[in-house]
């Protein structure tokens, strides 16, 4: 399928389950549709098989091997959309920055933004069909090898989530390298920011071109910050994406698409974030769920937020957990999903019961005996 006669981003077969669309629209569905982040992982054996003796970054790079990812979880459960295998990090390597994947410690960036002058060693515009075009391929071979069985997701770090990896060279408990960049270098932060965002707007833009029906955000380090940093140096990125992206979409002749936000740890910001332009708020598992409708005023879809852990639990506490989310979310204008990505020690089957619980409880609290 590649090489020789590469897929065009047309003519894609017709979508035979739009439930998830529709939740994310907020449009009435017969059940509560469910995906899991990172549900291409570690936890299932096919994936292991799949990525081994292989560089993390090399397969994000191959389109045939970032389709085959992304179709694997599929082939298990009944689950109601796709998520194309890929990684946040790879905005950052747009950009010029180099970053690898250390065994046993994660992403790392051998030579992390330091001084502000590090800004200079960042490429001021970015061709995205050219350093990302690898994600647009494997979207449009993805969506065809979907041959139509759910939606296909597209994503993006934040930029908040992006600078702070960039900055701290991996992972940190504190972020107190970046979180110093925004107390003692606010203006150079707001252009690396600005910076981001531009980049971002395209590749989400880009992705959408490439056959993607929903974009999900991730500023997984919005729990660093507290209010009113979240208000200075995220929220107006965050909202500056929504509208930007859409407006694109619609200059450009392209499909509109449901945006989801995930800020994790964000509790402090629902309400802001129910109003920066979203259809859907991606919900950790700290935030009760009728707390998180009443605050968001029933005017967007949610999703989440099971406590990942939980799926360690037997499979018939799984289902007793996920009947209580579905009475606490309401079935409508809902999209079951856990409240972060599934942990590589998870059991698969543990997984397939949580699918089968939200599709079976929802089912029979929309229509109850």
């Amino acid at each position: 399928m590649e090489g020789n006669s590469p897929l065009r981003p047309q003519d894609f077969p017709a979508l035979k389950n739009d439930t998830f669309l529709r939740a994310a629209r907020g449009e009435e569905t017969e059940y509560t549709p469910v995906w899991c982040m990172r549900q291409a992982g570690r936890y299932l054996p096919e994936f292991r098989e799949t990525r081994a003796a292989q560089d993390f970054f090399a397969t994000c790079r191959s389109p045939k091997m970032c389709c085959e990812l992304t179709l694997q979880p599929l082939r298990r459960f009944p689950l109601d959309a796709a998520i194309i295998f890929s990684d946040i990090l790879v905005v950052p390597q747009a950009l010029g920055m180099e970053v690898v994947m250390v065994p046993g410690k994660g992403p790392t960036f051998p030579e992390p933004l330091k001084e502000v002058e590090d800004l200079l060693k960042l490429r001021p515009k970015v061709d995205v069909s050219e350093e990302l075009g690898y994600v647009f391929q494997a979207i449009t071979l993805t969506r065809h090898c979907l041959e139509g069985k759910v939606p296909l997701i597209g994503f993006s770090g934040a930029p908040w989530t992006l600078m702070s990896y960039m900055i701290e060279g991996g992972g940190s408990n504190t972020m107190a390298k970046a979180k110093r960049w925004l107390y003692r270098h606010p203006e150079a932060s707001h252009r690396l920011l600005q910076l981001l965002r531009d980049v971002i707007v395209e590749y989400l833009v880009g992705q959408v071109a490439a056959g993607a029906q929903a974009l999900q955000l991730f500023e997984s380090h919005a729990g660093h910050l507290g209010p009113e940093q979240f208000r200075e140096f995220a929220l107006p990125y965050l909202r500056a994406i929504a509208k930007r992206v859409k407006n694109k979409l619609q200059a450009e002749a392209l499909p509109p698409v449901p945006m989801i936000v995930f800020a994790k740890d964000a509790h402090y910001a629902l309400e802001e974030l129910a109003q920066a332009g979203y259809e859907v708020i991606g919900l950790d598992w700290t935030i009760q769920p009728q707390a998180a409708r009443e605050r968001t005023g029933h005017r967007v879809t949610l999703q989440g937020n099971l406590d990942p852990c939980a799926l360690y639990a037997p499979k018939e506490k799984i289902g007793e957990l996920v009947k209580r989310m579905l009475e606490g979310f309401g079935t409508q204008r809902y999209i079951a999903n856990l409240g972060h990505g599934l942990y590589p020690d998870m059991s698969p089957e543990h997984v397939g019961a949580f699918v089968e619980a939200v599709h079976t409880h929802s089912r029979h609290l929309r229509t109850p005996d």
